[in-house]
């Protein structure tokens, strides 16, 4: 049987090494297959994520060969360079011990930008229609799961750790055009100038799983947030 060349991350914070592994090469094997392997036969103290195991979750997400994907839906057939494959934590998380990371600065970005919906005091005169254009803009980055795939992706993240990340300003990007929130100022605030942070790279866009494009939704952020300070309706950053 062939056999598959396996580097796994293993350490706990910033301290670890890469350790070596021979894992039998299967029909229809993905790279999450490939660490339960490892887990189960050969390193039981491996530690790592998953849920669904069917890419409905995204806690499987790792660095695969330098990319961040979820593993369970990553085929060995695509992501091996000449048979090998290279297993790691996502990249701008702390690492708690192997391939789990620790989600907690992500999830607070949220928190601190209040990226959530808040429903207007009164409903819209109009029905929303699914073809209005600023619905079509809300809905075109809706379907994000937070599985901080982007935010390990994000070069603008490893630069600036303050910087709110693509899965924030995208969720900031679909409040702001949904004509039922009543807070949308308060959304394009807590955008604010961490929008223009972004460099239009498209990692974000580019490693999505779902197939969101962030840099697109930064975009619209940037042109609503200037074109509001030209209006002299800025209030600046919410506390």
């Amino acid at each position: 049987m062939a056999m598959l060349e396996v580097e796994i991350w293993r350490g706990e914070g910033g301290d670890g090494a890469w350790r070596r592994y021979a894992v039998p090469h299967e029909a229809n094997q993905t790279v999450l297959d490939v660490v339960t392997h490892v887990q189960r036969y050969l390193d039981p103290s491996l530690a790592y994520r998953f849920a669904c195991r069917v890419g409905m979750c995204g806690s499987c997400a790792m660095s695969v060969n330098g990319r961040p994907r979820w593993t369970c839906r990553t085929h060995v057939s695509r992501a091996a360079r000449k048979g090998r494959l290279r297993i790691g934590p996502l990249r701008n998380l702390p690492v708690i011990r192997d391939l789990a990371v620790d989600m907690a600065p992500f999830f607070e970005k949220w928190r601190d930008a209040e990226a959530r919906f808040i429903p207007s005091k009164e409903p819209p005169e109009e029905p929303v229609r699914p073809d209005e254009p600023e619905r079509m803009a809300a809905d075109a980055g809706i379907e994000c799961i937070n599985c901080a795939v982007c935010y390990a992706a994000c070069d603008s993240v490893a630069w600036n750790p303050d910087y709110p990340g693509p899965a924030v300003l995208n969720r900031l990007w679909t409040l702001a055009n949904d004509r039922r929130d009543g807070d949308r100022d308060g959304h394009l605030d807590a955008a604010g100038a961490g929008c223009h942070l972004c460099r239009s790279h498209q990692e974000c866009a580019d490693a999505c799983p779902t197939g969101l494009n962030p840099t697109a939704a930064i975009a619209g952020l940037k042109r609503e947030v200037f074109r509001r300070a030209l209006g002299g309706r800025a209030r600046g950053p919410r506390q």
